[in-house]
């Protein structure tokens, strides 16, 4: 998805927050074990209350069932949210949420002493992690939806610690579906890249990261991550994304089982790039930097030094923009690859995508 001279932000908030009139505080943005029972899942959603006391009594019977689901995550610089996914005290969040901290200290938003957490996992290419508490005693597992039965226009709520006001709730629908979108770097990973992302106008703010997006079934269907910031105007106001549910719950999975994901499900070309520039400093296109034995670049004649401007005839300024491209493909897709060979000649390949490592 392009934004027109907009960046999105990762949402994580600062581990103290100031009130600003009119605004608010920036933010600092394998085991073998057993597997633990499956998240809930329920079918499909309730219907729609017709009259306005009835939505209002509806709000808060999904804010009553679903907030003790949500935890607020400290590490040493900032703060963000959780959701409580098990009874073993598996949390999931955003892996910008957790950075490169190791230990956390997690609160329910029922109240009580923080709690001691420890890392499971971190998967930056997808901006999700997993950490689990010492002290699983009371926890509230969420219940999580399919996020692929969603439609635009339904009714959503966001559920999380905005720059540290323990379980805020805020309102709006499902704008749009299928987003691809891709947020600023931060500590422990790169730029991720969300597929599938859920837009949603429910204000998200520094410290929704890893929260609960909830339909009014009370199910979990997505994890809020990212804010669309326009550089001249600030943060654009009802232009949030979310991580959907069926994405976040397959990494879960993953991480629970395997202590790690070992399943992208996401396409590679097998290169290590970044952005050329032209002498005025302008993008150009993707510079390979290094290229992978035996991958499908490899494989295809791309070097060290060549420069992807296209795939399948869409322009790769930026290095943002090729990992938008890919994300929309899949693991054995055969792509056309148009390169600017050092010499400045240009030359089209056909390049068999591989999958994306789950380490990045």
């Amino acid at each position: 998805m392009q934004l027109s001279r907009k960046v999105l932000r990762t949402v994580a908030g600062p581990a103290v927050a100031a009130l600003v009139t009119g605004g608010c505080a920036s933010g600092t943005t394998p085991g073998g074990a057993a597997t633990p029972a499956a998240p809930r899942t329920t079918g499909t959603a309730a219907p729609a209350p017709s009259r306005p006391i009835e939505l209002e009594t509806t709000y808060e019977q999904v804010i009553k069932r679903v907030l003790p689901s949500i935890v607020q995550i400290t590490t040493g610089q900032a703060l963000g949210s959780g959701i409580v996914y098990d009874t073993e005290g598996h949390i999931l969040t955003n892996a910008h949420v957790v950075g490169a901290a190791r230990e956390f200290q997690v609160t329910l938003a029922t109240g009580g002493k923080p709690r001691r957490a420890r890392l499971v996992s971190s998967y930056p290419p997808g901006d999700l992690a997993m950490i689990q508490v010492e002290n699983a005693t009371g926890l509230t597992p969420a219940t999580f939806g399919r996020s692929a039965d969603l439609k635009v226009g339904q009714i959503v709520l966001a559920m999380g610690n905005p720059l540290g006001f323990s379980g805020s709730v805020t309102q709006g629908i499902v704008s749009a579906l299928g987003r691809t979108v891709t947020g600023e770097r931060h500590a422990g990973g790169g730029a991720a890249t969300i597929t599938n992302a859920i837009q949603t106008s429910a204000p998200i703010n520094p410290g929704n990261s890893g929260g609960a997006l909830v339909d009014l079934s009370g199910r979990v269907i997505g994890i809020p991550t990212l804010a669309a910031v326009d550089p001249q105007q600030g943060t654009a106001p009802g232009l949030g994304f979310a991580i959907p549910s069926d994405t976040a719950t397959d990494v879960a999975r993953q991480i629970i089982r395997y202590g790690q994901v070992v399943n992208s499900r996401r396409a590679a070309l097998g290169v290590r790039v970044g952005t050329a520039v032209d002498a005025s400093g302008e993008p150009i296109g993707v510079a390979v930097g290094s290229v992978s034995p035996g991958g499908g670049a490899d494989k295809a004649g791309i070097r060290p030094g060549d420069v992807i401007v296209k795939v399948e005839g869409t322009a790769t300024p930026t290095a943002s923009d090729l990992s938008q491209i890919l994300a929309t493909l899949k693991p054995g897709d055969k792509v056309r690859v148009e390169l600017m060979r050092p010499d400045g000649t240009r030359r089209t390949v056909t390049v068999v995508l591989s999958e994306l490592p789950a380490g990045g």
